[in-house]
């Protein structure tokens, strides 16, 4: 089987939020996660249909496989770096603010014609 694969890094969402649209399509076909993922009203929804469509560009361009025969093979949220910040608390005290960020990787596959 051959695959092709897109990553996108330092997406500024937290990851646990982004595997709740990662969840809507895996195992899908390439042409329904992108109606899944254009209809859906999350934000990690916007961000991983720019690596799907990136992903299915790169199995397009480089290996001439049409996008009606692709599937999601591997949807992959990971941590990414940890902006710190903090917020002022009273007297004098201070509470941490992380701003997590998360790196997407999807990975697809060619199906054969049954």
């Amino acid at each position: 089987m051959t695959t092709a694969r897109a990553v996108t890094k330092h997406q500024r969402i937290p990851p646990r939020k982004a595997r709740l649209a990662a969840d809507l399509i895996r195992g899908l076909m390439a042409e329904e996660a992108l109606i899944q993922l254009t209809y859906s009203q999350l934000k990690g929804g916007v961000l991983l249909k720019k690596t799907l469509t990136s992903a299915i560009a790169n199995a397009e361009t480089q290996l001439n496989i049409p996008r009606q025969q692709l599937k999601v093979k591997e949807v992959r949220v990971d941590c990414g770096a940890v902006l710190k910040r903090a917020k002022s608390k009273s007297r004098g005290g201070r509470a941490p603010v992380m701003k997590r960020t998360s790196h997407f990787t999807i990975v697809l596959e060619a199906q054969e014609n049954k």
